[in-house]
């Protein structure tokens, strides 16, 4: 389990983190998630398509257009990084108050990060019912949370 304070692994059964010594048995008794709705993550991709294509831009200019390459490698890179990290959300989820999780509230890998993105693929092929999915859903899930097992959620204080 990941703590909810600083980000460190910890072990399933462990009560405390061991890094900052928070108490892990209270994440698990926090208040129930909200989910993000549709709205707020289609907010949140258009904050991030700005961010990606200004640095896919800058990038191919300096490169003196040999930046192609970046039009699929830096949207990948960004997400996955942005969502592994202790911030556990991209430039548009927080802007909009938002995170990333896996099913239990901890966060996610690069890995599952990375396979989340490439789910949205499939979301998109599917002339965008992936993603309006997140409108009707329980859990407020796109196709590719389904597939990568992953939770959008409002910060929790």
């Amino acid at each position: 389990m990941y703590c909810p304070r600083c980000g460190r692994q910890n072990e399933d059964i462990a009560r405390f983190c061991q890094a900052c010594g928070n108490d892990l048995t209270a994440a698990a008794k926090t208040v129930p998630a909200v989910y993000a709705g549709f709205w707020k993550r289609f907010a949140a991709v258009i904050i991030d398509s700005i961010v990606v294509s200004a640095a896919t831009g800058i990038l191919t200019a300096a490169t003196f257009g040999m930046g192609w390459a970046s039009i699929f490698f830096l949207p990948w890179i960004y997400e996955a990084i942005m969502l592994s990290s202790v911030k556990q959300a991209t430039v548009g989820k927080m802007v909009l108050g938002c995170v990333v999780t896996d099913l239990n509230g901890g966060r996610i890998t690069f890995a599952r990060a990375t396979g989340r993105h490439f789910a949205k693929w499939i979301s998109a092929l599917l002339l965008g019912f992936g993603f309006i999915m997140a409108a009707f859903t329980e859990k407020k899930q796109a196709l590719h949370d389904l597939i990568a097992e992953t939770l959008v959620v409002g910060r929790q204080p």
